[in-house]
């Protein structure tokens, strides 16, 4: 029988064993450099091979006897390739272990990918790709979810129900905000329908793709009846003339703002703000603008005529602060927002409310660019023409493919004809024959 004395009296390199039981193996020891015992238990596999299966070193005695004796009932007990057999426990034990991590790592990541870190990277991805809705998503959803909705903010966007979603916009209606309501509905089905695709396209965003979303909640709402009441207000011809009267007075560059937006055919205002010196081409008289408005991917090159009264507008407006924003009331250094020019514009609306200038009532910024077409079409200027103007209904495949005509000298000719109708001149339309649209 081995002792604990006998062992710690071996020779380096020699071995020594407990006697057993035929069939039952037994346990070994083998003195290691340095004094260290190695125990094993040594047993013969089913096609003969005597194999010593590693217990460890620096255990006691005893400890090493357990061991043994608990392989040895293994092996008694029909493990006879016991190797084998504790080898495979190893691998389903680091099998187990790794799917725990990978589990909790899912479970980490899950917690992490709220609602809110949906909403967010939906809004990263519209600034990334310039779209002008990335400020009006960012204020609606923080508003109306991450402040009135915590909870549910904090909540995975993939635990996210109907219902949830449902109540969020259903709070917005019911005090009355419809259009709002419509908005926020249409935003949070937006972001789970970004996520879901950025995991099938490359150019999704690596934050949207990480969130791993897979279906939309918010696809089954239904839409907010007496929501999309269009708008119908377009100044008349009166109205519009008192209107460019009173912005002609208006002194300084708040007036030269006006001017511009009204004189260029009154071209989305977001997208105006972003125009620099950079968009200017002087021999040409005219200003590019990038149109990224609704589902486009690459943004369409939309160049827009100055008359003489717009350029003069741009010049009083300054461009000389870096980087050079044309549309500005601080001499280029920053462009000027959608709120400044509609509080500019409501000071002159009450001005002429008060004067008696009004026939139906107040009017929007919006107004002004439905109004501007109204009266185009009233003169004359064909439908075609107008939609090149203000940048709309240009979708289809033979204007994203074919027709690569730039309708600049169709764009002036309108805005000549708008000047025409503000000041009151009679109004005459050139028609101008299109060069024939290459369709190789």
């Amino acid at each position: 029988m081995l002792t604990a004395r006998g062992i710690a009296t071996m020779k380096v390199g020699t071995w020594a064993a407990d006697p057993a039981a035929r069939g039952a193996g037994r346990l070994q020891v083998r003195k290691l450099a340095g004094g260290e015992a190695a125990f094993y238990y040594r047993y013969t596999a089913p096609d003969g091979e005597r194999v010593r299966l590693p217990i460890g070193s620096g255990l006691t005695l005893a400890d090493a006897r357990e061991q043994a004796a608990q392989l040895s009932r293994r092996y008694q007990g029909g493990d006879r390739d016991l190797r084998a057999v504790i080898e495979a426990e190893h691998r389903e034990e680091d099998r187990q272990r790794a799917a725990k991590v990978r589990e909790a790592a899912a479970t980490e990541a899950r917690a992490a990918a709220t609602l809110g870190a949906l909403l967010t990277a939906y809004v990263d991805q519209l600034k990334r790709d310039g779209k002008d809705s990335a400020r009006a998503v960012e204020t609606a959803t923080a508003r109306h979810i991450e402040k009135a909705w915590p909870k549910l903010w904090a909540t995975p966007a993939a635990d996210v129900t109907m219902e949830d979603l449902l109540s969020v916009v259903a709070r917005v209606a019911d005090a009355g905000k419809l259009r709002e309501a419509a908005k926020l509905r249409s935003y949070v089905r937006a972001a789970y329908a970004a996520a879901i695709r950025a995991r099938q396209s490359a150019q999704g965003l690596a934050a949207l793709r990480d969130l791993k979303i897979t279906s939309n909640p918010a696809r089954d709402l239904v839409t907010i009846e007496g929501a999309s009441k269009s708008r119908e207000r377009a100044l008349s011809v009166a109205e519009l003339r008192a209107y460019w009267r009173r912005i002609v007075a208006l002194p300084g560059i708040p007036g030269a703002l006006l001017r511009f937006h009204l004189l260029t055919g009154g071209q989305r205002v977001r997208q105006l703000g972003r125009i620099t010196v950079d968009d200017l081409d002087g021999d040409a008289r005219s200003v590019r603008i990038l149109d990224r408005k609704g589902r486009r991917k690459v943004a369409r090159i939309h160049d827009v005529p100055l008359i003489d009264a717009a350029a003069e507008a741009l010049q009083v407006m300054g461009h000389d602060q870096a980087p050079g924003y044309l549309f500005t009331l601080t001499s280029g250094a920053t462009p000027a927002a959608y709120e400044s020019l509609r509080d500019h514009l409501v000071i002159v609306r009450a001005e002429m409310a008060a004067a008696g200038e009004l026939e139906k009532g107040p009017f929007t910024v919006g107004d002004l660019r439905r109004t501007i077409e109204t009266r185009l079409a009233a003169v004359g200027v064909t439908s075609e023409d107008r939609s090149q103007l203000q940048s709309h209904g240009l979708g289809g495949v033979q204007n994203r493919h074919y027709d690569k005509h730039e309708y600049l000298s169709e764009k002036r000719a309108a805005l000549e004809t708008l000047y025409s109708v503000l000041v009151g001149a009679p109004a005459k339309v050139t028609t101008i024959r299109k060069k024939a649209a290459s369709r190789e």
